[in-house]
């Protein structure tokens, strides 16, 4: 058991520790075991993802090349909610094709890819409905940012919410419609009161 703690050391994975795995988001390492599988000795990290309910067994040689990484440092997280102040950019391409390239930005598990599809995907009130795919692909990279902001700053998955609305609320075509929208609630408020 001596060799499973070493290595899992030098990949600087530990029991208990949140990680990030692509495929599946924020997941928590609850031990690193040693299996024999076909007559081979390996060493599984255990990945639990509680929202999912789904255990995950990763061999330790394995975890670099599958994409799974530490969490994302603060300032990343700060960079990551900056991305989603910007200007959304959708290309003019066929749905199917930007429908595999969001999938493709989604399970790439990082950070700033993950945000610019909720960016570039994101609808406030003012504007027309998303289509169903569109749809769930947002709320599939709403949900990975959400839980990874909230486990590094040690906030609620509601509150990262909140962090990741006010950002896109920022955004420059975002404002204008705001402004737009609280104008029109100004002047049918003073109407009502004329009528009234």
């Amino acid at each position: 058991m001596t060799t499973a703690k070493k290595s899992a050391q030098r990949l600087g994975f530990k029991s208990g520790e949140a990680i990030v795995y692509p495929a599946h988001g924020v997941g928590r390492i609850t031990a690193i075991e040693e299996q024999e599988i076909a007559g081979f000795k390996l060493e599984l990290y255990v990945v639990s993802f509680d929202k999912d309910k789904m255990v995950l067994r990763v061999p330790t040689g394995k975890a670099a090349s599958v994409g799974m990484r530490k969490l994302a440092e603060p300032a990343l997280v700060q960079k990551a909610l900056d991305v989603l102040t910007g200007r959304a950019r959708v290309k003019r391409t066929m749905w199917s094709r930007r429908a595999q390239e969001y999938e493709a930005k989604i399970n790439s598990g990082d950070l700033i890819a993950v945000t610019e599809v909720v960016r570039d995907l994101y609808r406030s009130e003012a504007q027309p409905e998303q289509s169903y795919s569109e749809r769930q692909l947002y709320e599939s990279a709403l949900d990975r940012v959400v839980r990874e902001i909230a486990v590094v700053n040690k906030i609620t998955d509601t509150e990262a919410l909140k962090l990741i609305e006010q950002s896109l609320a920022k955004s420059p075509r975002r404002a204008k419609g705001a402004e737009a929208d609280a104008d029109v609630d100004a002047d049918g408020d003073d109407m009502q009161e004329e009528a009234a």
